[in-house]
């Protein structure tokens, strides 16, 4: 995707990124039309977030 990211300033600004973009995805949801696909990906996209803090944890550690 980019470059890795090592320094936990870099870190943290990237999760901030991704979760606003992912607020900005879910306050444009309109519940009416919302299907499951949509709820789907919104899912995907908060699965990777979550699978990037691991693997920052991760790099933490070593």
């Amino acid at each position: 995707m980019g470059n890795a990211i090592h320094d936990n300033d870099s870190q943290v600004l990237y999760l901030k990124q991704r979760l606003s973009m992912f607020l900005e995805v879910l306050e444009s949801v309109d519940a009416e039309s919302t299907d499951l696909e949509d709820i789907d990906r919104m899912i995907g996209m908060l699965d990777d977030l979550e699978l990037k803090v691991q693997q920052f944890k991760k790099d933490d550690n070593e």
